[in-house]
């Protein structure tokens, strides 16, 4: 029996249908190419939507910015446009993702590659995610922590996890695990979490 594509999987096996979404936030409104085998392809997320408009601007501009599986680049164009100076990276293990965030982001210091292609040496000062919870508990603690390990020591990272997708045990983990956790807001069942190092 044939497996069901996911948004997770490196090249999905649906049939490309390329098509548009609005984003529409009070400063910004832009068309996105996306297609079938990406995460919510047909309209942007609510989740992810709740970030857009909720995220705390930053008290320092950021310098290196990073939106962690962007999937066809929402966060990642309101990024780009909100700090324009600074250089962002957009990354995703699916390659049909990373080809229309490409597409997508305009920004002379926008770069959307695999995370293999990050350099090892960068480090950021803000990440912005709605991370793949569904690709299960563990792969996405251990894919968490190798990223919150690569911000500045006064960088912030900025989730949105639904709360039926475990927001607050993932909050409570963090936590476990060292680091300072915010919750900042909550919009139908999402919490918006801010994550950076204690002291």
């Amino acid at each position: 029996m044939e497996r069901h594509s996911h948004y997770f999987d490196n090249d999905p096996s649906s049939p490309s249908r390329e098509s548009f979404v609005e984003l529409a936030l009070p400063d910004l409104t832009r068309s996105l190419r996306t297609d079938s085998g990406v995460f919510s392809n047909r309209k942007i997320d609510l989740g992810t939507k709740f970030l857009l408009l909720e995220a705390p601007t930053p008290d320092n501009p950021p310098r290196r910015m990073l939106d962690l599986g962007c999937g066809y680049g929402p966060i990642a164009a309101v990024l780009e446009h909100r700090f324009p100076e600074a250089q962002l990276w957009a990354t995703d293990i699916n390659n049909r993702a990373l080809y229309l965030a490409a597409k997508n982001l305009i920004g002379s210091n926008s770069v959307a590659c695999r995370p293999e292609e990050i350099p090892q040496e960068v480090r950021f000062d803000l990440i912005w995610s709605n991370p793949p919870v569904r690709i299960g508990k563990k792969k996405m603690r251990s894919f968490l922590l190798v990223w919150l390990e690569r911000l500045e020591p006064e960088g912030s990272a900025i989730l949105v996890v639904n709360k039926n997708l475990g927001s607050d045990s993932l909050h409570s983990w963090m936590e476990r695990e060292g680091w300072n956790v915010n919750r900042l807001k909550s919009f139908k069942g999402f919490r918006l979490l801010e994550v950076g190092r204690n002291g």
